[in-house]
């Protein structure tokens, strides 16, 4: 399903012939922040040829793609190149241990389909015809006042991608490998270094000359607390301290065969998952859990600035329905966002993002319950330690903010802070900043400009841009999202296609599209 490289001619692509064997980076290459067509080619590298190149291979790339393709570039034009064989599979293994499985709903508006830029119809639309529902249509009539707001399932989600990248020949455009570097060209355009996967090449890597660059490369990492890296390295227990965001499930298997204690440290929607699942068991196989749930920050009601900007909270809890508010996305506050100054965009993404989940009836009820059976202990504190006891369990030593100091005993530890996004963890962003000429805006992420091109690392008549986590912080609010992915990729296409790679997107083509895409037909 996927392309690998193999050292023979990708269809459309141009192999420039080497002079070394060995076909590895040099020191000279390493040192140097413009290669020339003829240093790569001595250092024994082959070279591919393609117009466009997509680094990292998840959502990000897809949509990208996705509009390239309805705009009218031909699939031999691009080049996604990824170590995952399906454009949802990172996504997929971050929603599955976080305790989102397929059949569970996402934190995402209907409206938001990374397989449908026209968000019409809605996944509200599509679960309804699908499951014969009703009430999934009515759900989005009457949201929020007296229901939920509509959530997509998971497995929806991986479907209709599936189905639109079958459409757009997705896997014809892949190319399986780790991206070492992307460095600028002399002359112009870009050389993206690639280490294929072992024994699918002679040399140890290759390199893709393009005119155009596009990262979408997610977030470096796991981000733990202090405290809990620290006994983690200190102890190399890797067991009983786990992160949210990595394979957990024994924790769920030990609580099946005997009482335990659990803390949960964090407030957004992961540790609300996790919550979920733990009492989900809980109360379905009748187990004698105990939950210790520990707010750093413990929200008590609305809170935040002025009387429009307020949200509602409580039991510790911040409230949203998404990520960010719905104007974020295209309305006032966008607009707002997109023409305040360094310091404005700091003080509306403070106010308007930060931890927050969405207040669902369901989960609260069990939470309510907990509270009132004396098995769930929410708790406001701060973690100064973590230890073994003798026994073989936890010690956490907290301080209140009372500043009263106290000792918790557990058997597990479930860090639900969330994902690492500082760029230098990551090996692509960090040499861009370093041999690119991309440097950081004022959150620290990757400064772009209104249409996502990377500032500083422009190359001749080539352009390298970005969209997803890495580009927060600039003039676009709600980046980390399939909307906010969506909107970086339609203004990318919309340079592109003043530099004439692609079609311009009028009413004429997208209506045209738009049918192509409700009958699947190919593009």
């Amino acid at each position: 399903m996927s392309r690998s490289f193999r050292g023979d001619r990708l269809p459309g692509d141009q192999h420039v012939p080497t002079t070394h064997a060995h076909g590895d980076l040099t020191p000279q290459l390493i040192g140097t922040p413009v290669w020339y067509d003829q240093a790569v080619a001595a250092a024994g590298i082959p070279i591919y040829d393609a117009p466009f190149v997509s680094v990292g291979g998840g959502l990000g790339s897809f949509i990208l793609t996705d509009v390239l393709r309805i705009q009218g570039a031909p699939a031999s034009a691009i080049r996604v190149v990824s170590t995952s064989e399906t454009p949802w599979q990172s996504w997929e293994y971050l929603t599955r241990v976080s305790q989102l499985p397929v059949r569970e709903r996402i934190r995402s508006d209907a409206g938001a389909r990374p397989d449908n830029l026209w968000g019409f119809p809605s996944y509200a639309m599509t679960e309804a015809w699908q499951d014969k529902s009703i009430a999934l249509a009515w759900q989005v009539l009457v949201e929020p006042l007296f229901a939920d707001f509509f959530a997509p399932r998971a497995g929806t989600v991986f479907a209709t991608v599936r189905k639109e990248a079958e459409r757009i020949s997705y896997w014809n455009m892949l190319a399986q490998g780790q991206v070492r570097m992307v460095r600028r060209r002399a002359g112009g355009g870009y050389f993206t270094l690639v280490t294929p996967p072992a024994g699918t090449t002679p040399t140890k890597r290759i390199a893709i000359r393009s005119r155009y660059v596009h990262l979408a490369v997610g977030y470096p990492g796991l981000k733990y607390l202090p405290d809990l890296q620290e006994f983690r390295e200190t102890y190399n227990d890797y067991h009983r301290v786990v992160n949210a965001y990595e394979p957990h499930e024994h924790v769920y298997e030990f609580l099946k065969t005997r009482p335990g204690v659990v803390v949960v440290r964090g407030a957004g929607i992961v540790a609300s998952r996790v919550l979920q699942r733990l009492i989900d068991d809980r109360e379905r196989l009748g187990l004698q859990t105990q939950i210790v749930h520990i707010f750093r920050t413990y929200v008590q009601g609305s809170h935040g600035p002025g009387v429009w900007m307020r949200r509602k909270g409580g039991d510790g809890w911040a409230y949203q329905a998404f990520t960010f508010p719905k104007s974020a996305f295209g309305g006032q506050l966008k607009a707002q966002y997109r023409n305040a100054d360094a310091d404005k965009r700091k003080q509306l993404s403070k106010a308007v993002g930060g931890t927050t989940t969405p207040p669902l009836r369901r989960w609260q009820g069990q939470l309510r319950r907990g509270r009132q059976g004396n098995w769930y202990h929410p708790m406001q504190a701060v973690v100064e330690k973590v230890e073994p006891t003798m026994d073989g369990r936890l010690l956490s030593h907290t301080r209140g903010d009372d500043g009263n100091r106290n000792r918790l005993v557990s058997d597990f530890v479930i860090d639900c802070t969330g994902l690492e996004a500082d760029m230098a963890e990551h090996r692509v962003l960090d040499d861009l900043l370093r041999n690119g000429g991309a440097r950081r805006n004022g959150a620290g992420r990757l400064a772009v400009g209104p249409n996502f091109e990377v500032l500083g690392a422009a190359s001749g008549d080539g352009a390298l841009y970005a969209s997803g986590a890495a580009t927060g912080g600039n003039h676009f609010l709600a980046v980390d999202s399939f909307m906010g992915m969506q909107t970086a990729a339609l203004d990318i296409a919309a340079d592109l296609a003043k530099r004439g790679f692609v079609r311009r997107l009028g009413p004429v083509r997208s209506t045209n599209q738009w049918l192509k895409w409700a009958l699947n037909r190919s593009i």
